[in-house]
């Protein structure tokens, strides 16, 4: 047990750090390879770039372990090239987003969240959102000058958690109503759950107070919903969706 432990400590840090590129350098690829990004759920990049930029200024306060710190910054760089990729290669507007039903058009239901967050056209307002956000945070970080025990620290890195752990709702949402997986690059999905036991691990073998309660329950959620993705593929498979099947026959 106490090599496992001390393997854990020694391999999980490296593959947390990499994990950014491992888990979605296929799905970049693949986006520009088909030059689509169909089925494929923009609301992830949008929740990793959220979740990583506030987990960063959480840092200062909380001082959690320094990998998580390096994994946060790696993932802002690979999910906003997932993010200029997936927008580029965004299919004809079809009012396509995680929580509407498949094949209804934007004009006709409406977005359902305030001022379309997440869901506009252009892409100018989405790296006006990133933007915002990180120089709003370094404000009230500067304003602030937060400690561990500030409910500044802990509000942002309560809410930086818990967006980071919904990262696999739209897409189970989007693979829901499509009654496929296609666009969704298995690997990814192997990536994600191999993550969560080399997280799950690495969390429960560190030393105590080295990485903060909120992080394990957060991750034990992400796990289930990943292995909730898991069945999807399972059952789905990454067959043509209901909408282009139906498309066809009409």
């Amino acid at each position: 047990m106490a090599i496992l432990s001390t393997l854990i400590s020694i391999f999980a840090p490296i593959f947390l750090i990499l994990s950014p590129f491992t888990s979605y350098t296929d799905q970049i690829l693949s986006i520009h390879r088909t030059r689509t990004s169909a089925g494929f759920a923009l609301d992830i990049p949008g929740i990793m770039l959220t979740a990583s930029i506030l987990k960063i200024f959480y840092w200062p306060g909380a001082r959690y372990d320094v990998a998580l710190l390096v994994q946060a910054f790696l993932m802002v760089g690979v999910q906003m090239t997932l993010l200029k990729v997936a927008l580029d290669n965004r299919p004809a507007w079809r009012g396509e987003r995680p929580f509407t039903e498949v094949g209804k058009s934007y004009v006709e239901t409406g977005s359902g969240r305030p001022f379309d967050f997440w869901l506009w056209k252009q892409q100018r307002p989405y790296w006006e959102y990133l933007v915002f956000l990180a120089f709003g945070l370094l404000a009230l970080h500067t304003l602030l000058q937060p400690d561990g025990s500030s409910l500044y620290t802990k509000l942002i890195g309560g809410l930086g958690l818990t967006i980071e752990a919904t990262l696999p709702l739209p897409q189970l949402y989007a693979n829901y109503c499509a009654r496929s997986c296609k666009g969704f690059r298995v690997s990814v999905l192997a990536n994600w759950l191999f993550g969560d036991m080399m997280k799950m691990g690495y969390f429960f073998a560190s030393e105590p107070g080295r990485v903060p309660w909120a992080f394990k329950m957060c991750g034990m959620f992400q796990a289930g919903c990943d292995a909730c993705l898991g069945i999807q593929y399972w059952m789905y498979g990454d067959g043509e969706p209901i909408d282009d099947i139906e498309t066809r026959l009409s």
